[in-house]
């Protein structure tokens, strides 16, 4: 299994799929169409029954139950999209044979290495077969390597009808990489009791809570005079934006925290002396610490403005998502089954919060429960991206097992 899934990989990653949250369409970008009618045809081709690709680039198949009684419907979820902030176009995957420990060289001309003095996690895998870039593009394994796992796990069940599973529903999603990817999909017509995101990183992350989320834009107006008589006249948008970032937190941002703590991520500036804007995410685990953060803000803006004039600054907040956990907790088994699974494949499950977001955890609240397992990636939406090979397979064993013991259930 595992050259079947290295393969379907491999093809997956050299489809460009970059969203775009500025285009205001769904899916974002062409590519993502593109991959979406290459993903319906492959999922009838290995036998996968009721596909369906609706208008908004959402991909959905059926696996038809095989036994006589009935059991649950369990869903598996991935997305088509890879980060907006990295090249995705013209990827081109390396393999590195029986991984040595030390340095990979990426790209020999540009001095690009993967070492582990700056990537110690790779050490791990040492002595196994790895997927690098080319030091140019990020490779994608978000979450073409969930893809390539749920479609090479339905050609196998499809293939062999010896074995016996109820109804399995796939679903593959648009613009998760822009926080859209549950925008339009259709819970109801989805139909299953439960499911999995396969959209995790490393091997045996197995993941049920999640960062609360808001994105935050910050506007500041100023006025432009020549600055040889700008005394007094003058207003410096991009000094008084400098001002606002330095009122916030300094610890508080994603390179100084970790586990639970939250944190507030400026993503871009742009600006002139008239006008600077501002972009933020605001992230946490606990609720009230997530409403404190967007009150901090808030708080931060007013005192701009009371010294600099009203309307200097305006704020634009807007929620993400929030914690599944509050919505998985009630159906726990869902995280027991899946945990149980790992550890009879012999993967050794690391249950773990997720310092971010996928679709699963607006699915959690749009009535679909829906954890997080492994896709067996690391440093994701990067020219540093990697994935062993043998932590594919073991994510193929990890969704063929749920399917088996969700066979055994009752409905």
């Amino acid at each position: 299994m595992e050259n079947q899934v290295v393969d379907r990989f491999v093809g997956y990653v050299k489809i460009n799929t970059q969203s775009d949250s500025k285009t205001g369409l769904t899916p974002s970008t062409p590519g993502q169409i593109t991959f979406a009618q290459k993903l319906a045809e492959e999922l009838k081709r290995i036998g996968l029954e009721d596909v369906e690709l609706d208008d908004n680039g959402y991909v959905m198949a059926t696996l038809p139950s095989n036994i006589d009684k009935e059991v649950p419907t369990v869903g598996f979820i991935a997305h088509m999209d890879t980060s907006p902030d990295f090249s995705g176009k013209n990827v081109n995957p390396q393999f590195v044979e029986n991984y040595d420990g030390g340095d990979i060289v990426l790209n020999q001309e540009e001095g690009i290495v993967l070492s582990p003095k700056k990537f110690p996690d790779i050490k791990k895998y040492t002595g196994q077969r790895l997927i690098v870039t080319n030091g140019m593009t990020l490779l994608g394994a978000d979450d073409k390597a969930g893809l390539a796992e749920i479609v090479t796990s339905m050609e196998y069940l499809a293939s062999h009808p010896e074995i016996k599973h109820g109804k399995v529903r796939v679903g593959f999603t648009p613009d998760e990489e822009i926080g859209q990817g549950a925008d339009y999909f259709n819970v109801g017509k989805f139909g299953a009791d439960f499911a999995y995101t396969m959209d995790g990183g490393e091997i045996g992350e197995l993941q049920y809570e999640n960062f609360n989320a808001a994105f935050a834009r910050v506007i500041v107006h100023g006025i432009s005079v020549h600055p040889g008589s700008a005394k007094h006249k003058m207003k410096n948008s991009m000094r008084i934006a400098s001002q606002f970032i330095s009122m916030l937190p300094r610890h508080e941002t994603p390179e100084h925290t970790e586990g639970y703590e939250g944190f507030y991520h400026l993503l871009s500036i742009n600006g002139n002396v008239e006008r600077t804007e501002l972009e933020y995410i605001i992230r946490d685990f606990k609720k009230d610490r997530f409403e404190d953060r967007k009150t901090e803000m808030e708080h931060i803006v007013r005192k701009v403005n009371a010294e600099f004039g009203e309307g200097t600054v305006e704020l634009e907040m807007k929620d993400q998502y929030y914690n599944m956990r509050e919505k998985v907790e009630p159906v726990l088994y869902i995280i027991d089954m899946a945990e149980a699974a790992m550890k009879e494949v012999g993967v050794e499950p690391k249950i773990e919060p997720i310092r971010g977001g996928t679709d699963g955890a607006r699915l959690s609240f749009m009535g679909l429960p829906c954890p997080n397992i492994f896709g067996g990636g690391h440093n994701f939406h990067g020219k540093f991206e990697f994935i062993p090979t043998k932590s594919m397979e073991k994510a193929c064993h990890v969704i063929l097992k749920i399917v088996e013991k969700v066979s055994a259930m009752e409905k």
